[in-house]
């Protein structure tokens, strides 16, 4: 029961990401974007990830519970392109204000 919240609480919180790079795709503009914000997340998502590397129990029974630690990665790498974006989104950002 404990795998399958953490997977209800992983979903929930990634469901907004997908929709964020989308926006901040569309956007061209780090304009309101939080740089320390994206960056805490991602390292939460990279220390969930490794905790679920560190547990023995967890890891004994992977071939089982594989999905908690696919929707972290998935999450990671939503995270990851969001922050791609906001570089990219901030040298056009630059290059509009010259």
């Amino acid at each position: 029961m404990a795998e399958f919240l953490e997977v209800v609480m992983i979903v929930s919180f990634g469901a907004s990401w997908p929709l964020n790079v989308i926006k901040s795709y569309k956007s061209r503009t780090a304009k309101g974007k939080s740089l320390c914000f994206l960056l805490l997340i991602f390292f939460g998502y990279i220390a969930g990830i490794t905790s679920k590397f560190l547990n023995e129990a967890y890891m004994a029974s992977i071939s089982q519970k594989w999905y908690v630690l696919f929707f972290y990665c998935l999450n990671l790498l939503m995270v990851g392109l969001d922050l791609i974006l906001y570089f990219r989104n901030r040298a056009l950002d630059r290059r509009a204000e010259k």
